[in-house]
């Protein structure tokens, strides 16, 4: 890869004053309206956002309380700044554009406690077109070696109210729905969390490059209801953060657009990550994978072995055979190593033992004959350390037997007792796990795992990772709302791609469901997917993943005309554009890869008619449009599968207008005749 990089200093025009302990600086986007400001007042530090006239975010706090109530957030004098702009063009891997533009300017400031220990924090902050990052910077120091952070005092003062949406601030899982409420009905919540201000813009907050720190969760102000404080994930004793100088926090990031969409097609989360750390990358690859899965999560099979069991050579052969008739890349197998009995109870997971009725180097071998990949599989059950005393030989064997992906889990709490998924300890696993894995030349796609901070960029081998309700909640459960899908986009996936698994055709779950009610104590009458068949070709568009399942159990797509989408449909973009979208009622994206254009259109529980200009496609050319849509009776509720397939040859001057059912959506395919 290629990157194309200049660095100028420039005297930001917008002003600054300096003072030993009052100091304001402003610094512009490189274009568009967003404006920052930094103030130092009587030794305090703090923060502003405008675009234009409307103010973002209001002064906001900034700093530390460290261990012992020892503050680092007042009594400092500014001892230098510095301001720059930089741009770049940088080609990913993998992604939703074949290169990114990183172009920003920036204001490093570098203050010294202005008495006792004398100790010094650095900030830097970068703005962006769309939305900007700050970081905060201890440098090697006597004042300051080995440290304890018990707080981080960054606060996001919310200039007005809006529409939030958000989940809660668990500490060990995703996996919850979407609230929608006023700003100042936040409580506890985990980032991103995306707001639609009375203002007219749309704001997301999150971090970027999550490393070596507890992960952040937003708590609302006990007295001011627009000011959400930083609230890191702790230790079982309390601390949030172990520090040794030179140490730099993570990026925390607004972004910042008047549409929605925008959102979704910014780089900013990815900019604000260093580059590839892999030298040769020729072994990543997207890929669209099959598995077995959905069956356990119905109740059909079980991970265990037994009569039930999932995990057998013979049905991992059925499954190769399907992935290498259909042009599928990969197999996932789940359940084929002992140990799945003491899920939850035990520490019994062996990570190279195959049960008896699965032979994992005939798989393996069975799998390279025919041309397709397997994908392995790591479930810890929360125990870490069992875990990280055997992986480099789990990954070895994998290595040895030409497996090139592992699916890893982490489901319940973790092990030892008290530490949470999401703070310091785990995010150093979850680190680890990627780097040992790009020395095995092995892809990650990482389940119960932290959230995605765009590490992608510098670990492409960190292909996604769940972190979200997703779609085996449809198994269990009262399933997830039509509406979860329309939000994911502007929340969940700012941060990276998501394993969300989609691609159900039985929708109603009812094949097996006679065998369920035999197999499983849970009750599973109507358990179902709230979706129209439809909408499931359109989640492959809509919600981006470079390893993208077909989650249903292969004997679904047999003699199904809709597969052929899946079939086709790219896991890799050179191109996307949201062509219109209104956080939890409707999205509609349009991705490109090479000359093809894919569209994706999924709405909630209202049905609803679109309209689109196929402006975006190349003048004085023609296309065959190939579109699966809701047929005329669609409903997700009475008639999901109702799919209506029809073929057209349409232009740059044309327009689409596509009904959606209520639940529903619609894929389609616009192929450039050569």
């Amino acid at each position: 890869m290629k990157n194309l990089w200049i660095i100028i200093a420039i005297l930001l025009t917008a002003g600054c004053s300096r003072h030993p302990s009052h100091f304001e600086a402003s610094v512009p986007a490189p274009d568009g309206p967003i404006m920052l400001s930094f103030r130092l007042s009587e030794g305090v530090p703090s923060y502003m956002i405008y675009a234009g006239q409307e103010v973002i975010l209001d002064w906001s706090p900034l700093g530390f309380i460290l261990e012992g109530n020892d503050s680092l957030a007042a009594g400092f004098v500014l001892e230098d700044s510095r301001t720059l702009t930089f741009r770049e063009v940088w080609q990913p891997v993998w992604g939703q554009f074949s290169s990114y533009i990183n172009h920003y300017n920036s204001l490093r400031i570098r203050l010294r406690e202005a008495s006792g220990s004398r100790r010094l924090m650095e900030m830097e902050f970068r703005v962006f077109s769309d939305g900007l990052g700050f970081r905060y910077i201890f440098p090697e120091q006597e004042g300051l070696g080995d440290f304890r952070i018990m707080d981080e005092l960054t606060g996001f003062h919310i200039g007005s109210e809006g529409r939030a949406w958000w989940i809660p601030g668990d500490w060990d899982s995703y996996e919850h729905l979407w609230r929608s409420t006023p700003v100042a009905g936040i409580d506890s919540a985990n980032t991103p969390v995306t707001l639609e201000l009375d203002n007219g813009y749309t704001v997301a907050i999150h971090e970027a490059a999550l490393t070596d720190y507890a992960g952040m969760t937003l708590r609302r102000h006990e007295t001011k209801p627009l000011l959400l404080e930083c609230a890191l994930v702790p230790w079982p004793d309390g601390v949030k953060v172990y520090g040794q100088t030179p140490f730099m926090t993570p990026w925390r990031t607004i972004q910042l657009v008047k549409e929605p969409g925008a959102l979704v097609e910014s780089g900013l989360i990815l900019n604000l990550n260093e580059p590839s750390r892999i030298a040769d990358v020729s072994w990543i690859r997207p890929m669209k994978y099959i598995g077995i899965w959905w069956g356990m999560h119905l109740g059909v099979y079980t991970w265990h072995a037994g009569h039930r069991h999932g995990a057998t050579t013979e049905r991992a052969r059925q499954y190769i055979d399907f992935a290498a008739s259909h042009d599928i890349d990969a197999v996932l197998v789940e359940g084929w190593n002992t140990g799945w009995e003491s899920w939850f109870r035990g520490d019994q997971f062996d990570f190279v033992t195959p049960y008896p009725d699965f032979d994992l180097r005939e798989v393996a071998a069975y799998a390279r004959e025919k041309g397709v990949s397997l994908i392995g599989h790591h479930e810890t059950g929360g125990q870490v350390p069992i875990y990280e005393k055997h992986i480099d030989s789990a990954f070895a064997l994998y290595r040895s037997l030409g497996i090139d992906a592992v699916k890893t889990g982490y489901a319940g709490m973790i092990r030892p007792e008290g530490q949470h998924h999401h703070g310091q300890w785990m995010v150093r696993h979850y680190r680890m796990v990627v780097e040992k894995a790009a020395e095995h030349r092995i892809m990650i796609d990482a389940h119960e795992p932290i959230k995605p901070t765009g590490i992608s960029r510098t670990w492409p081998n960190m292909m996604t990772r769940e972190g979200v309700r997703g779609m085996e909640w449809n198994a269990w459960s009262e399933g997830n709302p039509p509406e979860h899908t329309t939000i994911l986009p502007f929340t969940r996936m700012l941060g990276g791609p998501l394993d969300y698994t989609p691609g159900i055709f039985d929708i109603r779950c009812e094949r097996y469901q006679a065998e369920r009610k035999k197999s499983t104590s849970r009750d599973v009458e109507g358990t179902r997917v709230h979706t129209t068949l439809a909408k499931q070709l359109a989640l492959y568009v809509v919600l981006f993943s470079p390893l993208q399942m077909a989650a249903d159990m292969i004997e679904n797509y047999e003699n199904q005309p809709a597969f052929a989408f899946i079939e086709r449909v790219p896991v890799t973009w050179d191109e996307t554009r949201v062509l219109d979208a209104a956080i939890g009622d409707f999205v509609c994206i349009a991705r490109r890869s090479g000359n093809d254009w894919y569209i994706g259109g999924i709405t909630d529980e209202r049905e609803r008619t679109v309209g689109y200009a196929l402006d975006f496609l190349r003048q004085n050319q023609e296309y065959r449009l190939l579109s699966y849509g809701d047929g005329e009776g669609a409903d997700y509720e009475t008639h999901p599968l109702d799919l209506m397939i029809r073929e057209d040859v349409v232009t740059a001057s044309d327009s689409l207008k596509i009904w959606m059912a209520r639940g529903g959506g619609f894929a389609a395919i616009l192929e450039r005749i050569k």
